[in-house]
């Protein structure tokens, strides 16, 4: 009986795919940086971000997540500093604009970073992060003793992100400290209906229904 050459062919054909084109899929299997970066692994999506950036200085894509993965690593200088560099390439994108103000914001320039955020309203008034502008304005307003305007931020952030309790309460800090006893008193209380233990809210309530019976 001849042997049937065509069936040793076949596994032999299989191993040769495997052996030659088995490196061309792994190598077509790219890691996805904003992937990364929404897994929690900054420092991966900071390497993949470079490594796209070095090919393709112009992407934007890449700057943004970058800087949003260096923000999360805490280097706030390499965040400021890739991202003045991609607003070089395009001054208007509302994410680069947005992620130095963070940098700046944690870097205690608080005059840049005020600037920044309200570029980043104006640029996109319903953006991605518009919730996390006004909040951090708050906090910039507060720094200042600005705390009307504070005020102001603090309740715009509140209405994008009615359920966090952290932000009532700063609101009701910048209302206390504004003198607004009534209105902080009622911030505090909305913050202690989302989470009856959290200690900054119950200080501020008692502090304000104080003042409130003294008057």
């Amino acid at each position: 009986m001849i042997p049937n050459r065509a069936s040793k062919a076949v596994p032999t054909a299989i191993f040769v795919s495997l052996v030659f084109f088995a490196p061309i899929v792994s190598a077509q299997v790219k890691r996805d940086a904003l992937v990364e970066y929404r897994q929690g692994d900054y420092a991966a999506a900071v390497e993949v971000c470079l490594t796209e950036i070095s090919a393709a200085p112009e992407n934007m894509d890449s700057y943004a997540v970058l800087c949003w993965s260096l923000v999360g690593l805490s280097r706030f200088d390499d965040a400021a500093r890739y991202a003045e560099r991609a607003l070089q390439v395009n001054r208007y994108d509302p994410r680069i604009v947005e992620v130095l103000g963070e940098a700046r914001f944690n870097q205690g320039r608080n005059e840049e970073a005020l600037k920044l955020f309200q570029d980043y309203v104006t640029l996109t008034p319903e953006g991605g992060r518009i919730d996390t502008v006004y909040y951090l304005m708050g906090e910039i307003y507060a720094r200042m003793g600005r705390f009307r305007h504070a005020d102001i931020s603090f309740s715009t952030a509140v209405r994008y992100v009615p359920g966090n309790a952290s932000w009532w309460t700063r609101l009701g800090y910048a209302r206390e400290r504004a003198g607004e006893n009534d209105h902080a008193a009622q911030a505090y209380e909305k913050a202690l209906s989302l989470d009856p233990q959290y200690a900054d809210a119950r200080l501020g309530l008692s502090r304000t229904r104080k003042a409130l019976s003294g008057r």
